[in-house]
């Protein structure tokens, strides 16, 4: 199987927790692309989706599926998304897309969250892919130099502003062996949106290459 392969396979598994009805949470990136298209294959049965990035909003307007806004829909039954690396415990680091802030909203109001990986995300401790952090502008520089007192090198990521207007700071060389104590301690940085760290709310299914892992 060939990385596209393992994509595919993994967004066909994911449309089985898909139930008529349902308002989906959609997340953001290669492996949702093939999702959506599944989706867009019974878009007749299900009542529309919540789209964590305008990216994803665009795609599922062309399969034919409505997106609406998640203030309107209350809590989500499904959020299906991918990750830029899985540990384990199922803790997660996103944002590789820039999309990150949206996608944890949408995961946190969802009662299930699926996530799809390819093999090359399992990890066993994250910290290989770099750390995504959005920044308010402002507070780029700030929240770099707290980022360093944390054994981090910050890089900008420099011409990419995010669907709410804001900056992407990457956190490169970090073992992060306590994930959820790291996603409190820089969220709570002064600046600080969102940082890509799904360890509060760790997916609750992956799905690698079309297997439940």
């Amino acid at each position: 199987m060939n990385l596209d392969d393992e994509k595919r396979a993994s967004a066909q598994k994911a449309m089985s927790y898909v139930e008529d009805g349902n308002i989906v949470g959609v997340g953001t990136g290669s492996t949702v692309a093939f999702f959506i298209e599944g989706l867009g294959r019974i878009r007749d049965r299900i009542e529309g989706a919540v789209s964590s990035s305008e990216q994803s909003t665009q795609r599922l307007k062309a399969v034919g599926i409505r997106v609406l806004d998640l203030n309107a829909c209350g809590d989500l039954p499904l959020y299906v998304d991918g990750a830029d690396e899985c540990d384990p415990h199922k803790r997660l680091t996103k944002g590789g897309g820039a999309a990150l802030t949206r996608e944890k909203i949408i995961a946190a109001a969802s009662r299930r969250f699926v996530c799809m990986i390819d093999r090359s995300k399992r990890v066993d401790v994250l910290g290989r892919f770099p750390l995504p952090v959005e920044v308010i502008p402002m507070a780029r520089s700030y929240v770099s130099r707290q980022l360093v007192r944390l054994g981090a090198t910050p890089v900008w990521r420099e011409a990419v502003t995010t669907d709410n207007g804001n900056w992407i700071v990457d956190a490169h060389g970090l073992r992060i062996v306590d994930p959820l104590s790291l996603e409190r301690e820089i969220n709570q940085v002064a600046g600080v949106v969102a940082v890509g760290l799904f360890a509060a709310r760790p997916a609750d299914v992956v799905i690698c290459a079309g297997e439940t892992i």
